[in-house]
């Protein structure tokens, strides 16, 4: 585990759970070693952080890689941070920059650690649950890793979309994680990806209750960009 990423789950961690009170189900599903993928649903940016936060083992994320290269002191210290925490850098712009996301992962997975997935690839707009894209089930059985199914519900009241500091006490959190899916043996083929990206996605929507729309999200266009949308 990164030191720094040590350094806030003995600091930060027991202050967030203090502060949010989530309600955690089904930690017995997470392997105690070994590299796994988590992939869940997206109701806002306090779900890294409190996935982070009651996940026991390290968990990379990823991140804007501009915020990897700024300048100057803020820069400097964004790239400490997020190379302290361990996050994986993605190029947001498409194609095959988006793709050098992907093959960062497999090595980390590979070694054994875990890494965080949200196959809606943006936050739900309306707390509904989206259609996955195929990015988890690809890295999957490229890594040779299970996907552990997350559903997390009250985020989106705890911190809505557009707003930039979580508030406690707005409403119950509750983080359930599923039974592994092990994709061992399965073809990365386009049709294989799809029908084990669709299984991935009702497991998640089993844990969340949330109504499922089987079309892409919508894209945002905001002001400030987030990189863990």
């Amino acid at each position: 585990m990164p030191l720094l990423y040590t350094i806030g789950k003995l600091t930060v961690a027991p202050a967030l759970r203090l502060a949010f009170r989530p309600h955690v189900e089904g930690l017995e599903h997470i392997p105690a070693t070994g590299g796994a993928i988590f992939a869940g649903n997206h109701l806002s940016v306090a779900d890294e952080l409190l996935l982070g936060t009651v996940v026991p083992r390290h968990l990379a994320f990823w991140a804007k890689s501009e915020y990897f290269k700024g300048t100057g002191v803020k820069g400097a210290i964004s790239k400490f941070v997020l190379t302290g925490l361990g996050a994986i850098p993605v190029e947001r712009a498409g194609g095959r920059a988006a793709l050098s996301a992907f093959d960062a992962a497999i090595p980390v997975l590979k070694a054994g650690d875990l890494v965080a997935v949200y196959p809606e690839g943006t936050r739900s707009p309306d707390g509904r649950l989206y259609r996955g894209r195929t990015g988890a089930a690809r890295l999957a059985v490229a890594a040779g890793v299970p996907i552990i199914p997350v559903g997390v519900t009250g985020t989106d009241k705890a911190q809505p979309i557009g707003t930039r500091v979580p508030r406690p006490g707005r409403a119950e959190i509750t983080i359930r994680f599923g039974k592994p899916l092990d994709f061992t043996g399965r073809s990365d083929d386009r049709t294989s990806l799809r029908e084990m990206t669709d299984e991935m996605m009702a497991e998640i929507q089993k844990l969340t209750g949330q109504e499922y729309v089987p079309r892409y999200a919508p894209k945002r266009v905001e002001p400030t960009a987030d990189p863990t949308a």
